[in-house]
Parts: structure tokens; sequence; C-alpha cells
């Protein structure tokens, strides 16, 4: 099946003017994330090929917890849109469904690879997991949220971009099965579809200035917070 990718932030624009401002903008902002994730000590290994099992399922560990968020925070969203917006609200309500069974596929690999579920169910998020959900439930709280687009530009983006070519090295690093790597590979495709409905957003003339600036702020935060998730494993 062919997916859809996150669009070159240079080139993903469409044809209006304001939307290309948009993508060129969030495009900076991704260019700031690649520049933290090549700091990521967990991510250097992978792409050194030092990273061990270990290295994998820390990183499954402490993804799940804030990974579990996921639906709750984008139904709050959801839930916080008027009859004004609602194209927002109605995208919101099918993204959150599309997620909520998301952590399952997490917690299968983990298995897979010999960990514990109940442990796993058990813990606790990181610092930097604690900070970027406390940010998105706070900001989903608001009214009419649409800057949580930037956030989904960020989150969907990793999952459509980054997601298979990590688990294709750590596949061929650790020898991992196919039913070991699932939760990343699969995002591949669902964010890739994701990604190709926000974009549809973006560019659909119902974003209008106060609300790109609104976007653009939210994909900073939420790039800086999921990347010191990274950073901080088990602290």
């Amino acid at each position: 099946m062919t997916t859809t990718t996150p669009a070159d932030p240079s080139t993903a624009a469409g044809t209006a003017t304001d939307s290309d401002s948009l993508f060129e903008r969030l495009g900076d902002v991704w260019a700031e994330l690649e520049e933290h994730l090549a700091k990521v000590p967990v991510l250097q290994r992978l792409d050194d090929g030092t990273v061990t099992l270990e290295d994998y399922m820390r990183l499954l560990f402490n993804l799940r917890q804030q990974v579990i968020d996921g639906s709750p925070w984008i139904a709050r969203a959801a839930s916080n849109f008027d009859i004004d917006h609602f194209e927002l609200r109605a995208a919101a309500i099918k993204h959150a469904e599309e997620e909520h069974r998301d952590h399952f596929l997490l917690e299968a690999d983990y298995v897979a690879l010999g960990g514990s579920r109940e442990e796993l169910r058990a813990g606790r998020k990181n610092v930097g997991s604690e900070a970027l959900s406390g940010y998105l439930f706070h900001y989903a709280g608001k009214p009419n949220p649409a800057g949580l687009l930037g956030a989904m530009f960020i989150i969907e983006g990793l999952g459509a971009r980054r997601a298979a070519e990590w688990a294709a090295r750590f596949q061929e690093v650790l020898g991992l099965a196919d039913n070991q790597v699932h939760f990343m590979t699969y995002h591949q495709e669902a964010d890739g579809a994701h990604t190709g409905d926000m974009e549809a957003i973006l560019t659909s003339g119902l974003i209008d200035d106060a609300t790109a600036d609104e976007i653009v702020r939210c994909a900073q935060v939420v790039a800086r917070l999921y990347a010191l998730q990274l950073e901080e494993l088990d602290r």
C-alpha cells in the first residue's frame, strides 16, 4: 500500500501564499527538532550501531507511558471545539478513535522481546513525558485549541518520517523480528495518512494568521518536549 509521508516542509504548502508561509515556518521547527534528535544518546547509539536490546526495551518502556495519553488528549481537544469549528472537531474525534489502541501494539512488541506487560503498565512517565503530556492536556482544555495542529505536525511527522527508519535500524543491529518492531512500522503508514489529513486542513482556508501563529508555537513546544522525553529515559 502506498503511504503518504509528511511532505518536505519546503514544498508541502499547496498553492496559497499563507499556507506556504505556515509550512515554511513549520519546516524551520522540524529542522530544529532534527538537531535535537541528533543529540539524543539512544538515537546516537542506534545510528552508530552500538545500541543494545536493553536500550530498545527502555525506549519502548518510556514511550508507552506517554503513548497511552494520545487518544485522551485528542478527545479532550475535540470536546472543546465549538460548532463554528465543526471540521476540526470531527477530525479530532476521528483521530482519537484511530489512536486509542496504539499502546496495545507497543505492549505486544515489549512482551515479544521478553518484557513484562505488568511491569510496563505499572511504569511511570519520565520527566520529559510528564512535561509533554501536561502541556498537551493543558492546551487541549482551551476553547477551540486549533494550535494543536502544530503538535500533530511533530508527533505524526515523527511516525511517518522516522519510525520505520528506526525500526529497520533496530532490526539490522539487533536482529529483531517483525513482531518486535510492529509499533514503529505500523506508524509509518498510519501517521502518513494522518499527516495527509492534517495538511488538507492546513491548506483548506480554515487557518487564519493568529491560528497559524498558535500552530507554530505549539509545534515548537512539542518538538522540544518530545526530544526531551527521549533524552530523559527512566528519569
